[in-house]
C-alpha cells in the first residue's frame, strides 16, 4: 500500500511541476511582447494572402486603360497603376507570391544549411571544402549573386527560390555549424561514441536537436531578407516576371510614375516594411523566449550604454 501511495505521490508530484512549467512558459510566451507583435503582423499578412483574393472584385491581370493612374478613391480603395488595374488587388496577390517565395526560402535554407553544418562540424575533410564553398558565396554581395544566377538560370519564380536559396544557406550553415561545435564537445557526445554510436546516429539524433533554437531564429531573418531580396530583383527586373503580381513587380511598375502616381510605390512599400519589422520582430522574440542568457546580456550592454 505504501508503493502505491507513494507512485501515486510521485505522480502528482510530477503533474504539478508539468502545469508550473506550462504556466511558466505561457507566461514568458505572452511577456514577451516583441515575439507577440511579430506573430500579429505575420498573422495579419498570411489572412491577407489567404483570404484577400476571395473578397476583392477584380483581377490582378484585368486591364481597363481608361482607368489608368486613377488616385485611391472609393471604387479603388488604393487607386489604379499604369495598366489601369486595382492596385489593391496587385497588393494582395503581390503578398501571395512575395510571403510564399519568402518562406519557401527559409525552409529550403533551414533543411540544406542545418545538413552541411552538422556534417561539416564533424568531418575536418568535409568542413575545409563546404566551409570554403560557403566563404566564397559569402564573399559576393547576395543581390549580385542573385541577379547572376537568374541571368542564368531564367525568370521564373521557382528559380527566385533557388537562386536566393543559393544566396542565403552559407549563413545558415555557418550558424549551424558553430552551435554544433560546441555541443559535439559536450560529454554525453563522448560517451555515445566509447559505447559505438555510428556518426550518422550522434548528428541527427543528438547534436540536431540542440541546434534547432539558433536555426528556428535564423531562419525568421532569412524570411525578411528574402522578401527584401526579391523584391529588389523585381524591381530590377531580374525577379517574379511580369505580369505576375509581387511587390516587387508593383515597385517596377511604379518607379516610372512615382510623381504623379505616388501610391504605386508607397503602399507596396509600406508592406514590405510592416513585413520585415514583423519577422525581425519575431525573431528578436524567439531568440530571447529560447535563449534568456541573451536578453540578460542585451539589458548589461543597454545599461553600460545609458
Amino acid at each position: 500500500m505504501e508503493g502505491i501511495g507513494s507512485t501515486l505521490t510521485l505522480s502528482q508530484a510530477r503533474k504539478k511541476l508539468k502545469k508550473e512549467q506550462n504556466e511558466l512558459l505561457k507566461k514568458r510566451f505572452l511577456s514577451n511582447y516583441s515575439m507577440m507583435i511579430g506573430i500579429s503582423i505575420l498573422a495579419f499578412l498570411v489572412l491577407l494572402s489567404l483570404v484577400g483574393p476571395l473578397v476583392v472584385g477584380y483581377s490582378p491581370y484585368e486591364m481597363v486603360v481608361n482607368n489608368r493612374l486613377q488616385a485611391p478613391h472609393a471604387e479603388h480603395i488604393l487607386g489604379t497603376d499604369n495598366f489601369g488595374r486595382d492596385l489593391l488587388t496587385r497588393i494582395i496577390y503581390g503578398a501571395r507570391a512575395s510571403i510564399g517565395v519568402g518562406f519557401s526560402i527559409a525552409i529550403i535554407t533551414s533543411i540544406v544549411g542545418l545538413a552541411v553544418g552538422l556534417y561539416a562540424s564533424f568531418y575536418k575533410s568535409l568542413d575545409q571544402i563546404l566551409m570554403r564553398i560557403c566563404d566564397g558565396l559569402m564573399a559576393i554581395p547576395g543581390v549580385l549573386l542573385a541577379i547572376a544566377l537568374m541571368a542564368a538560370l531564367g525568370p521564373k519564380v521557382e528559380n527566385v527560390i533557388i537562386a536566393l536559396s543559393i544566396v542565403f544557406t552559407p549563413y545558415v550553415a555557418r550558424i549551424v555549424r558553430s552551435a554544433a561545435l560546441v555541443v559535439r564537445e559536450q560529454t554525453y557526445i563522448e560517451a555515445m561514441k566509447s559505447q559505438g554510436a555510428s556518426s550518422t546516429r550522434i548528428i541527427w539524433l543528438h547534436v540536431a536537436p540542440n541546434v534547432i533554437s539558433p536555426l528556428i531564429v535564423q531562419a525568421t531573418f532569412i524570411f525578411a531578407d528574402s522578401i527584401i531580396t526579391e523584391a529588389a530583383l523585381s524591381f530590377l527586373g531580374a525577379g517574379i516576371p511580369a505580369p505576375a503580381p509581387s511587390w516587387g513587380n508593383i515597385l517596377y511598375d511604379g518607379k516610372l510614375t512615382i510623381f504623379n502616381a505616388w501610391w504605386m510605390t508607397v503602399f507596396p512599400g509600406l508592406l514590405i516594411i510592416i513585413a520585415v519589422i514583423g519577422l525581425n520582430s519575431l525573431g528578436d522574440g524567439l531568440r530571447d523566449l529560447m535563449d534568456p542568457h541573451y536578453k540578460k546580456v542585451k539589458k548589461r550592454r543597454a545599461k553600460a550604454k545609458a
